[in-house]
Parts: C-alpha cells; sequence; structure tokens
C-alpha cells in the first residue's frame, strides 16, 4: 500500500508547531575498519600463498637444501549482495501534504536505511566471528579461532580462555599478536594491535586503560604498559552500537584484511506509475563486507 492521505492526515492542516521523526544518526564506524575495494565480479575470490620459511646451513662443497613447499593454501570467498527498498506516495498525498520539506520524497529516510544496513552488515563480520561460515572457506576456521593452521602446526587469534576487558587481558592480546601470530610458513611475522573496537557497554572500561599515563585500577605510580607495549594501541579505540555482545572487544592489527567490496555504488532512482500516479522512489546497492585474512583481528568473547 502507497503512503496515502489517511497515513498523514496531520500534514493537511495548517498551524502544525512541528513535524518531528528526524534523528541524528550514528556514526559509521564500519568506514574506520574495512578497507574499501572496487569489485568486478559477483564472487571475488583471495588466495593466500605460502611463500620462503627460512633458509638452510650449508655445507661447504655440499649441495643446497631445496624448499619447494611454496604453494596457495586457502582460498576466501566474498559474494556480494543486493540491498533494495522503495516507497510509493499517492499523488494526493504529494500534494496536499503542507510540510514537503519536513515530509516529502526528498527526506523520507532512504538514505539512512542503506547506511544503517551496511553498518549492521559489517558489523556481522565481528558478531559472528567465532562461528565458521563454509561459503567464506579459507582455512576452515571462524575469523576468531584457537587454531587457525600453517604449515606444521597453528596459530590463534582468539582469547582461551575468553576474558573480560581489563588490563591484563588486553596486554596479554597486545602480546599474543606479536608474539603469537605466524604467517603460512609458520614464521614469525610483525603483527601488532592497532585499534581497540568495543561495544558501547565497554567503553568508560576503554577511556581507564587507554586515556591514563599512569597504570590503571591502582594506586601505585607504575606506567601504563598498556600505552607502550609491542607500539601501544596507536588508533586508541572505536565504539561501535552494532555489536550485539556488550563484553566482546576486539583489537584490528596492522595486517590488511577485512574487506569492503564496493560492486554496484548506492544509487537512487524515482518514477511516477503511469496507471495510478504514484511516485515510486527506490534505493539500491550491492556489496559485500568480509574478511580475507584472520590476522587482521585478536578478539575476545566473554559473556560476562
Amino acid at each position: 500500500m502507497p503512503v496515502a492521505l489517511g497515513a498523514i492526515r496531520n500534514l493537511l492542516l495548517p498551524g502544525l508547531w512541528a513535524v518531528t521523526g528526524k534523528y541524528d544518526q550514528l556514526p559509521a564506524v564500519r568506514k574506520q575498519i574495512f578497507r574499501e575495494r572496487q569489485s568486478n565480479m559477483a564472487l571475488e575470490q583471495t588466495t593466500s600463498m605460502r611463500y620462503l620459511a627460512q633458509a638452510f646451513v650449508k655445507q661447504e662443497g655440499g649441495t643446497t637444501s631445496a624448499d619447494n613447499a611454496m604453494r596457495q593454501m586457502f582460498t576466501y570467498n566474498q559474494t556480494h549482495l543486493e540491498l533494495a527498498v522503495l516507497f510509493a506516495i499517492t499523488r494526493k498525498a504529494i500534494d496536499d501534504n503542507l510540510y514537503k520539506a519536513e515530509f516529502g520524497p526528498a527526506v523520507m529516510g532512504l538514505n539512512e536505511a542503506f547506511d544503517r544496513t551496511n553498518e549492521a552488515f559489517a558489523a556481522d563480520v565481528f558478531n559472528s566471528a567465532t562461528v565458521f561460515n563454509p561459503a567464506i572457506g579459507g582455512d576452515g576456521q571462524p575469523l576468531l579461532s584457537a587454531a587457525h593452521p600453517v604449515d606444521g602446526g597453528s596459530f590463534s587469534n582468539l582469547a582461551t580462555p575468553a576474558a573480560s576487558l581489563n588490563e591484563t587481558s588486553l596486554l596479554n592480546g597486545q602480546v599474543a599478536i606479536n608474539a603469537n601470530f605466524r604467517d603460512n610458513a609458520n614464521q614469525r611475522m610483525n603483527a601488532k594491535a592497532r585499534r581497540l573496537i568495543i561495544p558501547p557497554q565497554l567503553e568508560p572500561t576503554a577511556i581507564r586503560l587507554l586515556k591514563t599515563e599512569l597504570r590503571p585500577g591502582t594506586a601505585n605510580n607504575d606506567v601504563n604498559a598498556i600505552l607502550s607495549t609491542q607500539g601501544g594501541i596507536p588508533d586508541g579505540y572505536l565504539v561501535w552500537n552494532y555489536l550485539t555482545s556488550q563484553f566482546a572487544w576486539f583489537l584490528q592489527t596492522n595486517q590488511d584484511g577485512l574487506v569492503y567490496m564496493n560492486r554496484v555504488p548506492y544509487e537512487t532512482d524515482m518514477m511516477v506509475e503511469f496507471s495510478t500516479d504514484n511516485l515510486l522512489v527506490k534505493g539500491y546497492q550491492r556489496n559485500s563486507y568480509s574478511y580475507n585474512e584472520p590476522r587482521s583481528l585478536y578478539g575476545s568473547n566473554p559473556t560476562s
């Protein structure tokens, strides 16, 4: 059913003091987390390679040992979604509405609706980070796992056991990223924490941990080691209202791997339906949010 006169009957009368219903929108946090890439295909794939590990000791006059284990190890799939919505308004509702600036086709919240949907889809990468999605594939583990496979072993980007956000757990996360992350050849790598991502409920804790020069929660004059350990957390923290757990927290690392694929940018269109004179307004977009590198994130998923 289109928006008709009965749905806006108060807007047909002069003298309204105000027309409300538009509110400030939450910031687009996803744009600070996901790297945007242009896409030309319905399915985009990323292949993760195993390169050379280490050199071998060579004896005088002896042969040089070979490492021929270079190969593709994992393939990450990213399939785009179509996002679309339209609304219809009758000719009479447009003609007789006295408050078009406050409630009209151009201000019905179409842009905001798409923005909220994109924010929710981006946050779902985090909200479902401990659940394996076979459509993504990759290394056969969820984004956050204690058993990401590499040659001859595995590495973890998940706090095990899960720990609430505090000084100890955050420091453990910073150290674990740098000390325990391995490349596909099971070699050490320069991974470091870059940003803390939290739900609104954890912001007071994040402020105490990241905004004080002295050790948080104590009367000691010790320095706050969080600010310097493994380079600290240089990008500070981000509050993301679209995170569904009020206890889970994440450390984004310096490794690229959280990807926004833009297949068809957001567009709008409108037309008058000839047989009814209804105005149809439509928005459309085609994109996806996913990951192709588990080393881009470290997380903890406690239940309290």
